[in-house]
């Protein structure tokens, strides 16, 4: 008797994605409160994408980044960039990881920055402790301050410099060790709008120039409005993305938003959707031939 061929094996959940995030759960404990930062968050990003990550506060966006930044571990699930599995790193490993994978930019550019280093000199400082070279890192130190707009600023201290140039040289720093994923935490958080702009303005050229893949927590709407993808985070997942389009040959840019189903099939249903709809804790499901209808559980007759 032959046996029919075994059926293949699924291939894992975003075999070629840089960024993986499977079922994720963060919870911070203390002796009398339990948070759940994260609960089950899935989220893929692609090698070479700009996105902006979107929440209300305390909805698990900067716990995101900290867990991708590998500052923080997650309590359970799988999270890989760049094929690193951060929820088994050795140390040495994690220091590797934070060296040469992943970029980090905080709202803060004092945090970003030395007070008593030039642009030039803590540039090359991350070059510095990762042993490269002394003329390799003046030169990757000059070609990133150029790229960003920020030469001027090459023998300047931070004092000496606007908010706004602080930001670009803190980008700089952060691509000091070309990482293959840079996160930029509210970078324009402090920035009046045309500053934001020109910040904003270099991490896309950072994006299209040198092919990094950049992640942007940020809560304001005219960033988020300029990237082609824009995840928002509640209670701890990913609830819906907006995709946009550029406009091309005379056609108009377009955004159209999608609700995220994870991979257990759980969708969040907005909170205006509920409360317009009185959906509580039961609902009744309907297959319908193109679409699947949610109604009341005490709606026994009209679609929802």
């Amino acid at each position: 008797m032959t046996l029919p061929p075994a059926p293949p094996r699924d291939r894992a959940f975003g075999h070629d994605a840089l960024v993986v995030c499977d079922n994720v759960v963060r919870i911070y404990q203390t002796e009398t409160v339990e948070v759940q930062a994260l609960q089950g968050l899935d989220l893929l990003v692609d090698r070479g994408e700009l996105i902006a990550v979107v929440g209300a506060s305390g909805s698990g966006k900067s716990t995101l980044l900290n867990v991708l930044a590998g500052t923080d571990a997650p309590t359970a699930g799988k999270v890989r960039v760049a094929g690193h599995d951060l929820t088994d790193l050795t140390r040495t490993e994690q220091v590797h990881y934070r060296r040469h994978v992943v970029g980090f930019v905080r709202q803060q550019a004092a945090r970003n920055l030395v007070p008593y280093l030039t642009a030039a000199q803590v540039v090359q400082l991350p070059m510095t402790i990762a042993g490269t070279p002394a003329r390799t890192r003046a030169t990757r130190a000059d070609e990133l301050l150029d790229l960003l707009g920020v030469a001027h600023c090459r023998d300047r201290r931070p004092v000496e410099m606007s908010g706004g140039e602080q930001q670009r040289v803190s980008i700089a720093v952060a691509l000091a060790n070309d990482p293959q994923l840079l996160l930029a935490d509210e970078p324009t958080g402090e920035l009046d709008s045309e500053t934001a702009a020109e910040v904003f303005s270099a991490l896309r050229t950072v994006n299209r120039e040198l092919g990094a893949t950049v992640v942007v927590v940020t809560h304001d709407a005219a960033v988020s409005g300029q990237v082609a993808r824009t995840v928002a985070i509640r209670d701890g997942r990913t609830s819906s993305e907006v995709l946009r389009s550029e406009e091309t040959d005379g056609a108009p840019a377009t955004a159209e938003e999608y609700a995220v189903m994870d991979r257990a099939g759980r969708v969040q249903l907005p909170r205006e959707y509920r409360e317009a709809l009185a959906l509580t804790r039961r609902v009744r499901l309907a297959l319908a031939a193109d679409h699947v209808e949610i109604r009341s559980s005490s709606d026994r007759d009209g679609d929802a």
